[in-house]
């Protein structure tokens, strides 16, 4: 799940017009974005293969970013953040998108997602693996771009018909809709 997350955002955006966008797309990647950090970090999360062929050939190692309680405690942060500069309504939405990262993963991933940091106490891991069906998965991300994209599209045409901030607007979403497509497809 990669584009996906892109189509929530805009989605979103489409009924929250004052979150300012490039923060809902970097809400719907913020737990990937604290996962490249402790990565880089030394190694504190990794990669590690899987079967050759197979859709998401390589899993990410995230017992910390990627777990229920690390995901609910960065969507608190950034989510806080936010309130912190925009206000309280928008702090909700973006901490709401930064989970939603969770709930897309628990769908497609493989059971890897550990409930506590750390996996913590040995529970079971989390993951329904839609990426075991990469057609299936190819469907879903594409439902939620396109949909996120036309109901992004149309908020803005509704606001301003006509203008060049529409226009504009509508091509960053029609490119992203292109460009996520093809990233699906070429999967």
């Amino acid at each position: 799940m990669f584009v996906g997350h892109f189509g929530l955002a805009a989605a979103v955006k489409a009924t929250q017009p004052r979150v300012p966008l490039w923060s809902l797309m970097l809400a719907t990647q913020f737990l990937d974005v604290v996962f490249v950090a402790l990565y880089l970090a030394g190694g504190i999360e990794s990669f590690r293969a899987v079967a050759p062929g197979t859709y998401g050939e390589a899993l990410i190692d995230a017992q910390y970013t990627h777990s229920l309680l690390g995901a609910l405690l960065l969507s608190a942060l950034y989510g806080g953040l936010s309130a912190w500069r925009w206000g309280r309504r928008t702090g909700l939405v973006l901490g709401a998108v930064v989970f939603s990262h969770w709930l897309l993963d628990l769908l497609v991933h493989r059971a890897d997602l550990p409930l506590l940091p750390g996996n913590a106490g040995g529970l079971p891991l989390l993951g329904l693996g839609l990426w075991q069906t990469p057609w299936a998965t190819a469907a879903v991300e594409g439902v939620l771009l396109v949909a996120g994209a036309i109901l992004y599209f149309r908020s803005v045409w509704r606001r301003a018909p006509f203008t060049w901030r529409a226009i504009v607007s509508g091509s960053v979403m029609t490119l992203l809709l292109v460009l996520g497509l093809a990233v699906d497809v070429l999967s």
